[in-house]
């Protein structure tokens, strides 16, 4: 049984496939947050823009503040979820910097770090267990993400740098998020993100602010709800499966962000792109396949 047959079949999801699945939902949502950045790249500030999208997210978000149980939560852990907002807010200012200068494609495929460094991060930090058909699915993607950028071959830019620099750090996030799960819900987690990291983004904001049109206000609000509802995605996956096992599948946002490139900006995507899209592709497909192979093998088992 395949992977997609089996989310269709009426028998119970293993863990792992149903954050596969949340994960595939947030890879889209992602993608559709990344293409409303790249349009307003070149008006606004990526700091204020941030900035804005943050506090657009908190507006969003206060239905959940009701059964968030944030009364409940320990000094020790409002520390936890504030050192997570710092390090997600300056990965995601670096985000928006890489977005404003270098294409999709180009900002997807060196995003491609993120779930090298979250899958590494997992077997250290976090106990998990590592299969090694795991590590080959992350490695083939990286070298995907290789074949699209060719690096020695052309200048890079400050903002591939800035997105290499946003990797781990998303990368800490995500493993965080994972260890959260087992103590909080996924709409604190969700809550408390989003108000550490709008704190986070506000002195910076500040310095570089000026008056933004309305039609940038819009563009904005939409980038929050879409990359609100990608993060309660993300922490969905997150706690019903292995880190390692739903990071491969960010590396199918790269052959959406390519074709957004392509209809909506007109990025005309190379041989590269293409031969690498297949490359990661296949290895995420291939991991699909091994997770079910190993849900049949364990149901089996007495």
């Amino acid at each position: 049984m395949s992977f997609f047959s089996s989310l269709l079949s009426r028998r119970p999801l293993s863990g792992n496939v149903r954050g596969i699945a949340w994960m595939l939902v947030t890879g889209m949502l992602f993608v559709a947050v990344t293409v409303t950045v790249r349009y307003l790249g070149t008006t606004m500030n990526p700091i204020q823009a941030a900035f804005i999208r943050y506090c657009f997210g908190l507006v969003i978000i206060l239905p959940l503040l009701s059964r968030a149980g944030l009364l409940g939560l320990t000094w020790r852990r409002v520390g936890f979820h504030g050192l997570r907002g710092l390090i997600h807010g300056g990965g995601v200012m670096l985000w928006f910097l890489a977005m404003s200068r270098i294409p999709i494609a180009e900002v997807t495929a060196l995003g491609f770090t993120t779930p090298i460094f979250a899958t590494l991060g997992a077997a250290l930090f976090l106990n998990e267990r590592f299969r090694s058909y795991r590590l080959v699915v992350i490695l083939v993607g990286f070298l995907g993400a290789l074949l699209i950028l060719r690096p020695g071959f052309r200048v890079i830019d400050i903002g591939a740098f800035a997105q290499l620099a946003a990797a781990p750090l998303f990368a800490c996030s995500y493993l965080m998020v994972k260890s959260a799960t087992h103590k909080e819900s996924s709409a604190m987690i969700v809550v408390l993100l989003s108000i550490f990291c709008t704190l986070t983004l506000a002195a910076p904001a500040l310095w570089v602010w000026r008056p933004p049109t309305l039609h940038e206000l819009m563009l904005l609000a939409t980038t929050a709800m879409l990359a609100t509802a990608g993060h309660y995605c993300m922490t969905r996956a997150l706690a019903a499966a292995e880190v390692s096992a739903v990071q491969p599948f960010t590396f199918l946002q790269l052959v959406w962000a390519t074709l957004f490139g392509l209809i909506l900006f007109d990025e005309h995507p190379d041989f590269w792109i293409w031969i690498g899209g297949a490359v990661i592709v296949g290895a995420a497909t291939w991991m699909a396949q091994k997770e079910v192979r190993a849900l049949r093998s364990e149901a089996r088992s007495p």
